[in-house]
């Protein structure tokens, strides 16, 4: 894989970081590619439970890459268009929510704006550095937002305030985000990347079977406004997962009390 995306493997948590540091990790048409692939391939990769995102550098994601190199891959030319109506601002959402049913956490080391917000509120959870700047941006370049942001930001922040947000082109700190619902734990910036390292491996002691499911009936439940069909599709997986040799091992474990090992059968 190109060195603009850097994997790395701990444990069962597989680590995908944006790696054009010198661009504030600016999306180029390969690196958002890159970022789309790289996490389809972790959704296949059996031993892996949990999915990182984040940016190297200071940076999450300063959104599009606005140079004249970046500019020959915009989303949004005519050529792009008519290979792809959607293009890599779309895939993000469709990729992380619902073409990977693994846990993705976000971890938003910096700056995250325009489709770089759209990538970081795409993913299910969010851990956000005290120092890091979230912006829209749209407003700014006389555009609309993208990247699933009329979608996520709306489920995260509640109607008004995602459009007094992106209306009036704020920027949220770390603290702020979290108060926004926009992320649901902030650190301090020197201890941001321990943190999510050890975010990401607390969530590996639950059986990825459950976690699984578990992101399924939620990306469910936001696609459908039938509730009958929707507690129907959680008792489905409920079922599918009580009958899972790692519910039988929780269940042992919590009868013997002690801690569950899980190996994702």
């Amino acid at each position: 894989m190109s060195d603009v995306v850097k994997i790395t493997d701990a444990g069962h948590v597989r680590t995908i970081q944006l790696n054009r540091p010198e661009k504030k990790n600016a999306l180029s048409n390969e690196l958002a590619w890159k970022v789309v692939e790289a996490v389809e391939e972790a959704a296949k990769v059996d031993d892996v439970w949990v999915i990182a995102i984040t940016g190297t550098g200071d940076a999450f994601c300063a959104g599009l890459d606005l140079s004249p190199d970046g500019q020959r891959y915009h989303p949004y030319t005519r050529q792009s268009a008519q290979l792809d109506d959607i293009s890599w601002v779309g895939q993000f959402l469709l990729a992380i929510r619902k073409r990977c049913d693994k846990p993705v956490v976000g971890g938003i080391n910096g700056v995250a704006v325009g489709a770089g917000l759209g990538l970081a509120m795409a993913t299910d959870v969010r851990i956000v550095a005290k120092s890091a700047r979230l912006m829209a941006g749209y407003t700014r370049i006389g555009g609309s937002p993208d990247a699933g942001l009329t979608i996520t930001l709306p489920q995260a922040m509640g109607y008004e305030r995602a459009m007094r947000f992106m209306m009036e082109n704020r920027t949220a700190g770390g603290e702020e985000a979290v108060a926004l619902g926009m992320a649901g734990e902030v650190v301090d910036d020197d201890q941001f990347a321990p943190r999510l390292a050890a975010y990401c491996q607390e969530l590996c002691a639950w059986s990825p079977i459950t976690l699984r499911l578990l992101k399924r009936g939620m990306v469910k439940s936001l696609e459908t406004t039938d509730m009958e069909q929707q507690l129907r599709y959680e008792v489905s997986n409920i079922r599918i997962a009580f009958s899972s040799e790692d519910a039988k091992e929780a269940r042992q474990a919590f009868f013997e009390k002690r801690k569950p090992v899980f190996a994702g059968k």
